[in-house]
């Protein structure tokens, strides 16, 4: 059965804390070129994810976009890697 998600964005992150009530804390690593020097820049963010599962720190798990949940949620798990 295929799932139509419209165009919400899905990423790839690692669970940075799980210390809330059915949110997670997902930091999204990223690496993007500099527009004139051409280095290579590691850029880190961390989303807000809702979720019903027992997630561990640590883990590698994929989020997409959702509808707000509270102020910071926006976000919601969809598996676990």
């Amino acid at each position: 059965m295929t799932e139509n998600t419209g165009n919400k964005r899905e990423l790839e992150g690692i669970v940075v804390s799980n210390s809330m009530i059915n949110t997670v804390r997902v930091r999204v690593d990223t690496a993007q070129a500099h527009p004139v020097y051409r280095k290579v820049i590691n850029k880190k963010k961390i989303f807000f994810a809702h979720t019903d599962k027992e997630l561990e720190v640590g883990s590698k798990v994929r989020i997409r976009e959702s509808k707000p949940y509270s102020k910071n949620v926006r976000w919601i798990v969809i598996n676990k890697e």
